[in-house]
C-alpha cells in the first residue's frame, strides 16, 4: 500500500464512542514502540491531535485514511528541555517568535516535537523579552515550544563554562517574580544553589518552576540542602559542577544519592565519556536519565560558527567550542543522541527513546500529555530508518516538512 491509502477491517472494541470516522486518520508503521517495547501490525488512530486508539490493521474500523509505511520505527517524538538554538539563530540574540519558531523548525527534523528555548546567562532586560516571547509563541500555536528554561544567570563564576561570568547576578524577591512569570508552559531554571538564599529556591519551587542544578560548584552538603528545598534537577550532569571525589562527592555525588531526582546528559562524545553515561545510567535509571541537546545555532544549520556575546564559537566535527578550546553547548541533536546511546552504551533503543521523550516530560510535569505512545497523550512522532535516522516527524497529528 501507498502512503494516504484506507485499509479496511472490522471495528476494534475500543473503538466504540468515535461514531465519525471520516473525522479521523491514522499513521502505520512496522513497529511502534508502546510501553517501552516495539509492537507490529498495529495502527495509531487520531482525532485531531490526540491519539484516540491503538489497534491491530486486522482489526481497523472501515474509511479511515491512513499514512501508511512500510518500514521503519514508530516513537515518541522527542522532548528537548535544553535549547539554546538552532537553524543559525541563537535565542539569546533573538528571544522573539519568530526566532522560537524557526529553531523549532529546526528541531523538527530530527525528531524532536517539544522543546523549551534556553536562555544562557543574560541581562534581566533580556529574561523577560524570553519569557514574553515564549508566552506568545504558545498562545500562537507554534508548533512543539513547551515552556522556556533559563540557565542562569544565578551560577557560580567558578564553574562558569562558556557563561559570561559578568551576566551573573543574585536571586531576590523581585527576580523570583520574574522567573516565575510566563503564563503559559512551564518554566526550568538552572542555578547554582550555594549562590542563592534559601528562601529564594522555596519561593520559585512554591511558584511552580521547576529548579535544576547547574554550573555549581556547591559542596555535597549544600547541593542536598537545595534538594530538601523542592529542587529535583541536574543540568548536564558532570559537566560544570563540582564533581565526585572521595572525601568531597560534590554535585555529582548528590544526584547519584538523591534517587527521586533527574539529571540530564550531553551524549555526544565530547561532553561525556561512554564509561561515564552507562554509570549515570546505571545509578539514576533510566526513569530519572533525561538526554538533552544543549544545541547551538549551528544545528540544522550550514553555517559552522556563530558569536556568543564577544566570543568566538566554532563547530568542528561536531564540536561546538571558543577559540581557546572551551566546550560551547553543542551541535548536538535529539536523534543523534538517542543513536549514541543505542550504540555507545550498554542500553537499548528503547532505553534512549525513553530518556529523550518520556523522562523529560515526567521532569517537566507535562507527562500527562506527552511523553509516549498512549491513548489520550498528543500525536507527536517521529519515525526511524534502520539507521535509526529520522524520516518523518508529526506534532499534534500534523505532518512536518523536513526539506
Amino acid at each position: 500500500m501507498r502512503s494516504g491509502e484506507k485499509l479496511r477491517g472490522r471495528t476494534t472494541p475500543s473503538s466504540k464512542g468515535y461514531q465519525n470516522s471520516m473525522t479521523r486518520k491514522g499513521i502505520y508503521a512496522p513497529e511502534i514502540l508502546i510501553s517501552g517495547a516495539f509492537v507490529t501490525d498495529h495502527i495509531i488512530l487520531m482525532e485531531n491531535d490526540i491519539i484516540t486508539d491503538i489497534v491491530h490493521r486486522d482489526l481497523l474500523q472501515d474509511d479511515i485514511d491512513i499514512d501508511y509505511h512500510d518500514h521503519g520505527k514508530l516513537i515518541p517524538g522527542f522532548i528537548d528541555i535544553q535549547v539554546n538554538g538552532g537553524g543559525g539563530i541563537l535565542f539569546n540574540d533573538d528571544p522573539s517568535v519568530e526566532a522560537i519558531n524557526a529553531i523549532g523548525v529546526a528541531h523538527q527534523k530530527f525528531g524532536t516535537t517539544a522543546f523549551f528555548p534556553t536562555l544562557i546567562s543574560d541581562d534581566l532586560d533580556k529574561i523577560e523579552q524570553a519569557i514574553t516571547a515564549v508566552d506568545t509563541a504558545i498562545s500562537r500555536g507554534i508548533p512543539g515550544v513547551s515552556g522556556i528554561h533559563l540557565e542562569g544567570p544565578f551560577l557560580n563564576k567558578e564553574k562558569n563554562g562558556i557563561h559570561d561570568a559578568c551576566k551573573f547576578s543574585t536571586l531576590d524577591k523581585n527576580k523570583v517574580a520574574l522567573l516565575s512569570s510566563l503564563s503559559k508552559g512551564r518554566t526550568l531554571v538552572t542555578l547554582a544553589p550555594e549562590m542563592a538564599e534559601a528562601e529564594f529556591i522555596v519561593s520559585l519551587v512554591a511558584a511552580g518552576v521547576v529548579v535544576s542544578v547547574g554550573h555549581s560548584n556547591a559542596t555535597y552538603e549544600q547541593a542536598m540542602q537545595a534538594m530538601a528545598m523542592g529542587v529535583t534537577g541536574f543540568t548536564h550532569l558532570y559537566n560544570a559542577m563540582s564533581p565526585f571525589q572521595s572525601r568531597a562527592p560534590g554535585v555529582v555525588g548528590a544526584a547519584f544519592m538523591v534517587t527521586n531526582s533527574f539529571a540530564s546528559l550531553i551524549a555526544d562524545g565530547f561532553h561525556v565519556h561512554p564509561a561515564a553515561l552507562n554509570h549515570a545510567i546505571k545509578t539514576k535509571g533510566v526513569e530519572k536519565t533525561i538526554l538533552i541537546t544543549d544545541a547551538m545555532p549551528t544545528v540544522g544549520a550550514t553555517q559552522q560558527d556563530f558569536w556568543l556575546g564577544n566570543q568566538h564559537i566554532t563547530a568542528t566535527n561536531g564540536k561546538c567550542q571558543n577559540d581557546d578550546g572551551v566546550l560551547a553547548g553543542s551541535c548536538l541533536d535529539m536523534a543523534s543522541a538517542v543513536r549514541f546511546i543505542a550504540k555507545r552504551t550498554d542500553y537499548s533503543l528503547e532505553d534512549a527513546v525513553a530518556m529523550a521523550s518520556l523522562s523529560p516530560a515526567r521532569f517537566m510535569g507535562i507527562d500527562d500529555k506527552m511523553g509516549e505512545i498512549k491513548i489520550g497523550k498528543k500525536a507527536n512522532f517521529a519515525l526511524l530508518n534502520k539507521d535509526l535516522n529520522v524520516i518523518k516527524t508529526w506534532i499534534n497529528g500534523v505532518k512536518c516538512s523536513h526539506s
